[in-house]
């Protein structure tokens, strides 16, 4: 009879973690745990300490530092498999499943389900034929090397690619290997992971190659079952129910969900809303059941695209999808930094990225210009994005599969600091206090138009009380608005003192915000 081990990568919720893991062992199965090097160490032990004592649950002997679309998924992935591998001897099956992750078949249905057929389940379509990849880049995720990452180090990455071009440092593809692509939730059986494993050790070649190509998870393990597997006994399906919106999010599920899921061809679904404890208890209860009379209708992906199509057609009965996840999440953090020059804060904002690997936006709702990912036109302008303000974070937050961001806001924009503030997620917010001379203040009315080239002396003199008033007032409105996490830098103060703001602000080690905080003409105009 089919056992699975399950092959979890998860970087946050220890609480969730622990449950999950408890949840899918107590049926039987077992499972091997990847916890992200960047994660907490605290969380890491909390995790390691409640499940100590399962002999169903092992973990990666390292951890790896993992990022969006880099092989560092890959290389986690590998080391949790190793460790399933190593302690679970009697697994049939390995399955690839996210904290995001919830069985919503029981484990009976499953273990039949995979006894049913020899056979692995894993996406993989050719990468050049198919349509799988429906917009940017193809051929240039393979043919040019990719050291830096395109969602923290945007600018590296596409000055890196467009060199190689430049350069014409195409390089080959493993000439024995036909390149395939998928989804990354696979399930895998024992003599395939076996094969795999013994195939990489003589070939690092391989191995060289996918390091440096971009989002290496959709093409890994795709590609090298295809190329030792029988093409018979592989079937081009995941079986975890996810949908994708046409705005390429991931759409979530919640409690209400419970019979839809259960209707659906597959055992797993993604991804379950972290506030969806109820969801989460009865899915858990239901794998652990005896449970096989499902009624397998399948009309999930249908469903949600009728609801929306209706919508479209205005004669929407439901909220549409961004207007019913207005809130950006109970658990995640929205790390706001304001501060009237913009450029000092877009330069802490670099320096915090380069030292905290926050991902961090600046001044998204002010500058019609700043670098957003495509998110199906939601953000193409200042007016959508302040429409949609709510929705857009949410979207950010799901695009950089991250519980933590961080954005620059003008001090006027308080209006969205107190809506930001009056969501169920938590609103941090740095002000930048900067001193002011009259030279910028005059240099500040010219680019906003208060004043021009041949404004004369006495008509600046008049002006400048007013303009420096009006920075004076920004700053006192934001403290009189009494938001719980508040703190301050300024110009004026020593290092230490705005170090140990920046570290209650970012929550990262004093030596990281005295670095973030000795950055380099930080507060030169």
């Amino acid at each position: 009879m089919a056992k699975i081990a399950f092959i979890l990568l998860c970087h946050k919720n220890p609480d969730a973690v622990i449950q999950q893991a408890q949840q899918l062992t107590d049926a039987g199965d077992c499972m091997a745990i990847h916890f992200d090097g960047r994660a907490s160490d605290t969380d890491y032990r909390r995790i390691t300490a409640a499940l100590r004592d399962n002999p169903r649950v092992t973990f990666a002997k390292t951890r790896v530092k993992c990022g969006w679309g880099a092989w560092s998924l890959v290389q986690a992935t590998l080391n949790a498999v190793e460790a399933a591998v190593d302690a679970f001897d009697h697994a049939t099956h390995f399955y690839m499943v996210s904290g995001d992750c919830a069985a919503i078949k029981s484990a009976r249905y499953a273990h039949a389900k995979l006894d049913g057929e020899d056979v692995d389940y894993i996406e993989s379509f050719d990468y050049f034929e198919s349509d799988w990849i429906k917009t940017g880049m193809k051929e240039e995720r393979l043919i040019y090397r990719h050291v830096f990452n395109e969602r923290t180090q945007k600018t590296l990455f596409y000055t890196s690619m467009e060199l190689q071009k430049k350069l014409k440092l195409e390089r080959e593809i493993p000439a024995d290997l036909q390149m395939m692509i998928g989804s990354q939730w696979w399930c895998l059986r024992r003599q395939t992971i076996e094969a795999i494993l013994s195939f990489l050790k003589g070939r690092p070649d391989v191995i060289r190659f996918f390091k440096t190509t971009w989002i290496p998870d959709e093409t890994f393990f795709q590609t090298l079952v295809r190329h030792l597997v029988p093409e018979n006994e592989i079937r081009t399906r995941t079986l975890t129910f996810l949908i994708f919106s046409d705005y390429g999010m991931p759409v979530t599920f919640y409690n209400d969900h419970y019979d839809m899921l259960l209707s659906q061809d597959f055992l797993f679904a993604r991804k379950i809303s972290p506030e969806a404890a109820e969801l989460k208890e009865r899915l858990g209860a239901l794998y652990a059941s005896d449970r096989e009379d499902f009624v397998i209708s399948n009309e999930g992906q249908k469903l949600f695209t009728f609801l929306v199509g209706r919508g479209r057609e205005g004669r929407r009965f439901a909220t549409r999808f961004w207007e019913n996840e207005s809130s950006l999440g109970r658990e995640r953090e929205l790390l706001i930094v304001t501060c009237k020059k913009w450029h000092v804060a877009k330069r802490l904002l670099g320096s915090i990225q380069d030292h905290a690997n926050i991902p961090t936006i600046d001044y998204l709702f002010s500058e019609e210009h700043t670098p957003l990912p495509d998110l199906g036109g939601i953000q193409t302008t200042l007016e959508k994005r302040n429409r949609h303000r709510r929705a857009l974070l949410r979207m950010l937050f799901d695009y950089y599969d991250t519980d933590r961001l961080l954005i620059c806001l003008d001090p006027s924009n308080l209006d969205l600091m107190h809506d930001f503030g009056s969501d169920r997620s938590t609103m941090k917010v740095l002000e930048i206090e900067c001193d002011f001379s009259d030279d910028y203040l005059i240099g500040h009315a010219m680019r906003v138009g208060l004043a021009g080239e041949n404004s004369g002396e006495e008509t600046l003199e008049r002006l400048l009380p007013t303009i420096r008033y009006d920075v004076i007032y920004e700053s006192d409105a934001l403290r009189d608005a009494n938001f719980p996490h508040f703190t301050r830098i300024r110009e004026s103060a020593p290092t230490d003192k705005n170090a140990e703001a920046l570290s209650e602000f970012l929550e990262v080690p004093a030596d990281v915000a005295e670095r973030i905080a000795q950055t380099d003409h930080l507060f030169t105009d």
